[in-house]
């Protein structure tokens, strides 16, 4: 089992998308969805400068890895079976306007993006991904995240991209750790740290700053 950790930066329902039972990475941090397998955990850290204040040292999600699909599958898997993830970006309820399943994969190779959290400039990174992580094991805490232990500190991440395989000797305590505290698995415990700023924007405006902040997360982290 490989523990990954990272800095969410912007924490806006989408990336992770913790709505309808499944959470679910769809978008951004293409290197841990190329290469994730099931049975691993995927951790969100909170950042120094959140929302919602100082929130460095604090989990704002965790995942178990319950199931990796390609993107292409994962579409088609909404569109039977959960199409709430498919995005409703001009709609009222905040679950939809966030919805990952933004390629609709069905118009030949080229995927065609539907309106949602991004543009064309997020194209190369959502695809270079490659795949979906979708966990029915999870615990989602947003805008009420959980500090870490002392022991647990070493995992957060403190330069650019992730941890994984050096987090490798807290692994097995992170997971003890979280899963004996109680806390409610599979449910939103908080709301994403971003969802008053995106509702209170209109929806172009809103769009060109989730798809901003999105690429300059992926370009590089920020300090934890």
């Amino acid at each position: 089992m490989t523990l990954y950790s990272y800095c969410l930066r912007y924490d806006d329902g989408a990336a992770p998308n913790p709505y309808w039972g499944v959470c679910t990475l769809a978008i951004c941090k293409p290197a841990i969805r190329k290469v994730a397998e099931k049975g691993d955990w995927v951790v969100g850290l909170g950042s120094k400068r959140s929302p919602v204040g100082d929130k460095s040292g604090q989990v704002v999600y965790a995942m178990k890895v319950t199931k990796p699909l390609s993107m292409a599958e994962y579409d088609e898997y909404c569109r039977k079976d959960l199409p709430e993830k498919i995005p409703d970006w001009r709609g009222p309820d905040f679950r939809r306007k966030v919805g990952d399943c933004i390629y609709d994969f069905r118009h030949g190779k080229r995927p065609r993006l539907r309106p949602s959290v991004h543009s064309e400039a997020n194209r190369e990174t959502d695809l270079r991904g490659e795949r979906v992580l979708l966990s029915g094991h999870f615990y989602y805490f947003g805008d009420r995240p959980v500090p870490l232990p002392k022991r647990l500190l070493p995992i957060v991440h403190q330069t650019q991209g992730h941890k994984s395989h050096a987090n490798d000797e807290h692994a097995d305590t992170f997971v003890a750790w979280i899963e004996g505290r109680g806390f409610r698995r599979n449910a939103v415990l908080g709301k994403p740290q971003c969802e008053a700023e995106i509702m209170s924007r209109i929806s172009a405006e809103c769009r060109g700053m989730c798809s901003k902040r999105h690429r300059k997360d992926n370009e590089q982290d920020d300090i934890c």
